[in-house]
């Protein structure tokens, strides 16, 4: 994890935050407050209680756990700078920690240290140092939600998107999932099957009486080794992978029985060259087995399997031929890439905006134990951002 220069309690009187502070300080300060998934009330106070408390009259809502504010000075245009409050569950790395990392530079060690409360840390910091200044071109909004790290219908950007779309308006929204402070532009799209086996139990000395579960599914299983997804899809600038692959499997009884249930979970990442449905009529071929239509929950049985759809998340364009893209790429030097793996970046593409990752730390250590961020990133990424909304 690097070596660790120093170490923090959790104060049991925290002040409240100070949204125009150092964005490292601010992020220490987030990372502080324990918030995983479907826990992140404490949170969600302390972020609604900033804003408002940064005076005038400034338009702040809340949802749930999710807390969206707003500028309105008559500007060309608005971005949505939008994080999600929410942790993988803790794993011995709450509070932070100072530490130096591999590189030999200054790190802040926590969970969400890079997933993703450093990024939300520099997205409020530009929110309240900019909100009343003369120098920002661009109105903001900016939303703080809950639940993005679980099952998607407790996902807050959804809830939002579903009761109050008007909330979530703009010209393009950045996302603050990591990405070392390059654009990550657009996201792959996600289905997840579970397909089930049935078969008769029976003992193993007497296979030839019983129907084994587990060898109904061999087929899918060989289908999906045998396949060979796409390695180089280029859309708008970006190159994409694809991937399919079984997640999980579960089945048997005992040494001595002939399982009569099993079930397989498969899970496709797909470029965004493909649209949803024609994602999923794609995955079914391939696989061989029965349409299970195209919402999460749809169901279908057919052939001694029975398949449910856990998840089916669209892909998002890259979206950077959009003139409002132009000037942010000009302000991070014009580096961008694809982005591997879905993100919300797909809610705000259903919606008609165009969105973009952008982030602090390496995505590779999220959801990790020794989850770190360097804290010249949060610093470069919170220049970066103040010269995009003040040019």
């Amino acid at each position: 994890m690097g070596r660790v220069t120093s170490e923090r309690q959790i104060p049991t009187d925290a002040a409240p935050l100070d949204l125009r502070a150092d964005p490292v300080e601010l992020a220490r300060r987030l990372i502080d407050i324990p918030s995983p998934s479907r826990h992140e009330g404490p949170i969600a106070d302390a972020i609604e209680q900033a804003l408002r408390g940064l005076g005038g009259d400034l338009w702040v809502r809340r949802l749930g756990n999710t807390v969206v504010a707003r500028t309105d000075r008559g500007l060309s245009e608005r971005v949505v700078l939008a994080g999600h409050v929410d942790t993988v569950p803790i794993a011995d790395n709450v509070p932070h920690r100072a530490i130096t990392d591999d590189a030999g530079r200054e790190a802040i060690f926590g969970c969400g240290a890079v997933d993703m409360k450093t990024g939300l840390a520099v997205y409020l910091h530009a929110f309240a140092a900019l909100h009343d200044s003369e120098d920002l071109k661009r109105d903001l909004t900016l939303v703080a939600y809950e639940a993005e790290e679980v099952d998607a219908r407790h996902n807050g950007l959804r809830h939002v998107a579903e009761a109050h779309p008007e909330w979530l308006a703009g010209d393009i929204a950045l996302l603050g999932e990591p990405s070392e402070g390059i654009v990550e532009a657009g996201c792959q799209g996600s289905i997840r099957l579970k397909i089930d086996a049935a078969g008769t139990r029976a003992h193993s000395a007497r296979a030839w009486l019983g129907d084994n579960a587990i060898h109904r599914l061999a087929p899918v299983l060989a289908k999906t080794a045998d396949y060979e997804p796409r390695e180089a899809v280029e859309v708008g600038g970006c190159t994409y992978r694809e991937g399919l692959n079984v997640v999980g499997i579960e089945g048997g009884v005992a040494t001595n029985v002939i399982p009569d249930e099993a079930s397989l979970l498969v899970n496709f990442r797909y470029a965004p060259d493909r649209e949803a449905n024609d994602a999923m009529d794609h995955l079914v071929e391939v696989l061989g087995v029965p349409h299970p239509g195209y919402e999460p929950g749809g169901e279908a049985t057919g052939e001694g399997l029975s398949v449910r759809v856990e998840d089916f998340s669209g892909a998002a364009a890259p979206g950077l031929d959009e003139p409002a893209a132009a000037s942010l790429l000009h302000a991070v030097g014009g580096e961008f890439r694809a982005k591997y793996g879905w993100t919300d970046v797909s809610r705000f593409g259903e919606l008609g905006i165009p969105a973009v990752n952008l982030g602090c730390g390496d995505p590779g250590f999220a959801h990790k134990r020794d989850e770190q961020c360097p804290t010249s990133e949060i610093t470069g990424l919170s220049e970066t951002l103040s010269t995009y909304l003040t040019s």
